[in-house]
């Protein structure tokens, strides 16, 4: 097998060029939006692109923050992202965890149908989301966001958890049986510590889906009190490209992404974890 200190040097060199350039292109967008966020409307987008604003401004930020629909916008979305996260990873590792250490009949059957839900886009799912919420009253509502975003996300969830539970060794549970603990205590005590890395995952997947979420939140709210992060900052746009101010936009779309980053950075490190090395851990 070949390594990088076995190739020619020249090789090794383009090599972390094209990674680097790869790099740059992935990130510069990113850096751009950040560099408007900081850039007087009058100087934003111009050609050639300018990454380091001259000059800089908070401004962009001082506004936005003082608009009381985006900061009420942030607490919405933090509500209902934090509510549906938690939620969704209680009931899928329930579900999990029975589908892993548990025989009963049409156990294979109903996770297959469970994963079936992973094939159906979920654009396709407003139309009968919406009258199944406008008949269980959760129009116009948080309620409405958060049963949804759970349902929405327990098939992968699920899937997910289920190949860790799994990967955790009998012996362990029958262990603890042995011991007198039940079911739940086994779930609780043994099962979800071991599988820290899929909860991980999980949780980052579904803040990550509920945090972002557009089209079904914009179907449901009406109420302007209640509107989340996503829709605040398409209403912060506009409707002509004229009239946007980009400044403003980018700035929000910078506060937005901070969440995002924090779960990200607080999360991340379990998945490097083996639930081997847990287990031995303890």
């Amino acid at each position: 097998m070949t390594t990088q200190s076995s190739l020619p040097r020249p090789l090794v060199a383009a090599r972390h060029l094209v990674l680097v350039a790869g790099a740059f292109v992935m990130i510069a967008p990113f850096l751009y939006m950040v560099s408007i966020s900081f850039t007087e409307q009058s100087f934003v987008l111009t050609t050639p692109p300018q990454f380091i604003p001259d000059p800089p401004t908070t401004d962009n930020y001082t506004r936005v923050l003082t608009m009381g629909h985006i900061p009420r916008a942030f607490a919405n979305s933090l509500y209902v992202a934090t509510a549906s996260t938690a939620l969704s990873l209680l009931v899928s590792s329930m579900m999990a965890y029975a589908f892993a250490r548990f025989d009963f009949p049409g156990k294979d059957v109903a996770f297959r149908v469970l994963l079936v839900g992973l094939m159906i886009p979920a654009v396709m799912l407003l139309v009968p989301q919406f009258i199944l919420a406008k008949h269980l009253g959760l129009l116009d509502s948080h309620l409405g966001l958060v049963v949804f975003y759970v349902a929405g996300s327990l098939a992968l969830n699920t899937f997910l958890l289920r190949g860790f539970f799994e990967s955790i060794p009998a012996e362990l549970d029958q262990a603890m049986q042995v011991d007198g603990a039940n079911a739940w205590t086994r779930y609780w005590r043994l099962a979800l510590p071991l599988a820290r890395p899929g909860l991980a995952t999980a949780t980052i997947f579904t803040f990550f889906g509920a945090w972002d979420e557009f089209a079904w939140a914009l179907t449901i709210l009406n109420s302007p009190d209640l509107q989340t992060l996503p829709i605040a900052i398409r209403l912060l746009a506009g409707q002509g490209n004229n009239a946007v101010q980009w400044g403003l936009v980018f700035a929000a779309s910078v506060i937005a992404i901070v969440p995002v980053v924090v779960v990200f950075l607080a999360f991340q490190r379990h998945f490097v974890q083996g639930l081997t090395s847990g287990a031995v851990k303890g």
